[in-house]
């Protein structure tokens, strides 16, 4: 994917927040120090587009990316980060089920997850929420620049058994390499122009 403009549209909470139009959107999910705003700027090739930062937690709303004014990225609040306020977390969780249940435009979801830390409660939660709202979903897998090869294979295979999805085929990613970045972009093309099935 050639990128010719990227930009930030609108942070929302609540869907009359939302962008208008009917631009697809492919949105990133995961916990909130796994690297969702690093690997939307590797995909972008814009190094500020999504901010960054080294506490976790501080993504708190939804933020929409404009890419080539063909699609959007959309960048889903963290969650899991126990220094962030109580009356934050818990609105996370109904702010990010609303946007995934109610969001007509969606068309997949880049479920990210640091490589190196096993599959929690949240996680579970949300591949709940995908198979429920019938969302497809691809698991990437991050910062695979941080552990060796056979580290990579280990603990791949730990993680698919903690979803007991051992045939699941996750993106390996490194923001840090770019490694995974094609592969990235090739499947979500195959999501980005197609019509959403209405009867989700």
């Amino acid at each position: 994917m050639k990128i010719l403009s990227a930009n930030f549209v609108k942070s929302a909470v609540e869907p009359s927040h939302y962008p208008a139009g009917a631009l697809p959107e492919i949105a990133f999910a995961g916990k909130s120090n796994v690297g969702k705003s690093s690997m939307i700027n590797v995909l972008a090739q814009r190094k500020g587009l999504a901010k960054t930062s080294n506490s976790p937690g501080r993504t708190q709303l939804i933020n929409f990316f404009n890419i080539n004014d063909q699609f959007s990225f959309v960048d889903l609040p963290g969650y899991g980060y126990a220094k962030v306020p109580e009356a934050v977390r818990k609105h996370w969780g109904p702010m990010v089920e609303t946007y995934l249940k109610e969001r007509r435009e969606l068309r997949l979801v880049i479920f990210i997850m640091d490589i190196r830390r096993n599959p929690d409660i949240n996680d579970i939660k949300m591949f709940r929420w995908f198979d429920y709202y019938r969302i497809p979903y691809l698991l990437a897998l991050t910062k695979i620049d941080k552990i060796s090869r056979n580290q990579t294979v280990m603990r791949r295979r730990v993680i698919l058994d903690s979803f007991k999805r051992p045939a699941l085929t996750p993106v390996l990613f490194s923001a840090k390499t770019g490694a995974g970045r094609d592969e990235l972009w090739g499947e979500m093309e195959k999501f980005i122009f197609e019509v959403r099935n209405n009867n989700r």
